[in-house]
């Protein structure tokens, strides 16, 4: 019968992941399970320590820095959460993902200790990135449709309202309750639209995040040019800027993204057509900026004091007749404080509003002891 020690040694030796202990005292392994080569095939367990440098070359330049940052952070024990990264041994060869899982401790004889493990999770992040990708697209094609859907609806209620004027001199009962139907089918079909679009934001709200890091940039571009798909639909015209081909953040992508998607369906029903709405992205040193700006009719200056209150006084009826719950401003503050970050706007009637969101990017380290 195997000792345990001899056991727990065959369970680390064949597991799929990569188990390491490093010493930051002394800059080096001191143990690698074998699974690492076969993480990275061609490499020897024995020469991890020269193979450190070139490891790290593997990831994509962008997330270098990133890698450096939180791995310090771990040998001083200011980082606690697990760290997904990128690797991409070279152009030819697909990119994958490696979960990182390690914690900080000090051995008896006083030296710094990084264990932890390393494992493969290229397939469950695809599977998940298709996924975000799929919900973003899906909340902003929603946000488009219902828009484009009840326009019709409450033109015909307004029809329907005015040709009931016109008949009441006929006094015919059966006149009246045809057009009554009439106005009150419109009514409920434009509130069954946006009952759907409001649900599937206001739930949202009442699940825990899940922040990773994210390119932000990529994100939002990727829904602007879904919403420029539909500008023939909403009769409204969509832009996109960002200072930088990349800016990361660690955010919920689904949750953030439907913030996102929030501002511009509000964005939708207060601008004219022939409108135009934008969306940037600005990295600065210790924060994302990102914005929301229309053209359009702009926030009445009594209503700004109370724009984000729970069922604010501030709600009103869009342009086409859209109804407001009173909730989404609210639960747009909500996400955008549960990220840690801040939302205010600027806004003047019949210039337009402008909405801002600041998130604040992790600090440098303290160097490690």
């Amino acid at each position: 019968m195997l000792a345990p020690t001899e056991l727990f040694q065959h369970l680390l030796e064949e597991s799929r992941q990569a188990f390491f202990v490093y010493s930051v005292s002394e800059s080096r392994m001191l143990y690698l399970s074998e699974a690492y080569e076969r993480l990275f095939p061609g490499a020897r367990r024995d020469e991890i320590d020269a193979d450190l440098p070139k490891l790290l070359s593997y990831l994509p330049p962008d997330d270098q820095a990133y890698a450096r940052d939180c791995f310090a952070q771990l040998a001083a024990g200011q980082l606690h959460d697990d760290l997904l990264l990128r690797v991409q041994p070279s152009p030819d060869v697909p990119l994958r993902w490696l979960a990182v899982q390690a914690h900080q401790s000090r051995a008896s004889d006083g030296q710094v200790l990084l264990s932890g493990a390393v494992q493969d999770v290229t397939v469950e992040q695809e599977y998940l990135r298709n996924a975000d990708l799929y919900m973003s697209k899906k909340n902003t094609t929603l946000e488009i449709l219902s828009h484009d859907l009840a326009g019709p609806f409450n033109m015909l209620q307004q029809l329907a309202e005015f040709i009931g004027e016109k008949t009441q001199v006929l006094e015919d009962p059966q006149v009246q309750r045809m057009i009554q139907v009439m106005q009150d089918t419109c009514r409920d079909s434009v509130k069954l639209i946006r009952d759907f679009v409001d649900s599937e934001f206001m739930d949202s709200a009442n699940v825990e995040l899940k922040r990773t890091r994210e390119d932000l940039a990529e994100a939002l571009q990727q829904m602007v040019e879904t919403y420029q798909q539909g500008e023939h639909l909403v009769a409204k015209t969509f832009t996109f800027s960002s200072t930088h081909p990349h800016v990361y953040a660690e955010i919920d992508h689904n949750k953030f993204l439907q913030v996102v998607n929030n501002l511009m369906s509000n964005a939708i029903k207060f601008t004219r057509e022939n409108g135009h709405i934008a969306v940037g992205v600005e990295q600065h040193p210790d924060h994302v900026l990102v914005t929301v700006a229309d053209d359009g009719v702009g926030i009445p200056a009594r209503l700004h004091p109370v724009l984000f209150d729970r069922f604010t006084k501030a709600r009103r009826p869009g342009l086409r007749g859209e109804k407001s719950t009173g909730l989404g401003m609210h639960l747009i503050k909500t996400l955008v404080q549960l990220h840690g970050g801040s939302i205010w706007f600027e806004s003047q009637e019949n210039v337009g509003t402008t909405f801002r969101i600041h998130l604040p990017t992790p600090p440098a380290p303290t160097p490690a002891g």
